[in-house]
């Protein structure tokens, strides 16, 4: 009766349920524990014991905690190596985070490639972002990259319509950058014109992107925010 149970649920919730058929004992007493403490609300992708004082780390989508393994405690925040500073958590989070790059649907976004743009990321931003406004005049002093820019409208209201009169503008790479650098609208859009604004948006709620922008490495590894031209060229030169 379990297995039966426990094969309705793969099929109904998959990937919890996954990681809870790999669950040892131990964690699967944990995951017990918790549920209810949680709420029912609350699914729990994964419960997996640390290496850290007999904590086990609670993932519930792309968010970790930490409990005890009674769960009586509930810990939120980092876990930090004391000697050398290290992030435990933050590590285990850019894991989590990790994607394929290239499965990005790359057609739905707009490309342009400075030098001989060997150097390649992905970034989901929205036209009334000012922090995207700032990573686009970082940039322009940043040579040898090709850039896909996916329109992910989360702001305001008027985001799509902006997204939309870029995407049909007739050279997409400038419209995106007069508007972001220098406040240069594109002209208004035919009727006929189709976006892939509704694709785009999709696809950064399945990455669980909350924030513009959102840079994406083809490593696989993201990060969010404005990174200036140092912290850019540092991670370039550790992607693989």
């Amino acid at each position: 009766m379990l297995t039966i149970k426990r094969s309705l649920a793969a099929l109904a919730l998959l990937v919890p349920a996954l990681s809870a058929l790999a669950e040892n004992a131990q964690e699967a007493e944990v995951r017990k524990l918790i549920q209810p403490r949680l709420g029912p609300n609350t699914s729990i992708t994964s419960v997996t014991k640390t290496p850290y004082s007999g904590l086990f780390e609670v993932r519930v989508g792309n968010e970790l905690f930490y409990t005890d393994g009674l769960a009586k405690y509930l810990f939120i925040g980092r876990i930090l190596d004391a000697n050398t500073t290290e992030d435990y958590t933050k590590a285990r989070v850019d894991e989590i985070n990790k994607i394929k790059f290239s499965d990005l649907p790359l057609d739905a976004a707009i490309k342009t490639v400075k030098g001989n743009g060997k150097r390649v990321i992905a970034v989901f931003e929205d036209p009334n972002c000012g922090y995207c406004k700032r990573f686009r005049h970082t940039l322009k002093d940043v040579d040898n990259v090709t850039v896909y820019t996916f329109l992910y409208n989360i702001l305001s209201p008027d985001s799509a319509d902006k997204s939309r009169n870029v995407w049909c503008a007739p050279n997409r790479a400038k419209a995106w950058d007069d508007w972001m650098l220098d406040g240069k609208a594109a002209p208004a859009a035919p009727a006929s014109c189709n976006t892939p604004n509704d694709k785009v948006f999709a696809l950064g709620q399945n990455l669980h992107i909350t924030g513009t922008p959102t840079i994406f490495f083809t490593d696989g590894t993201r990060i969010p925010g404005a990174i200036d031209a140092k912290g850019l060229e540092a991670k370039f030169a550790s992607v693989k």
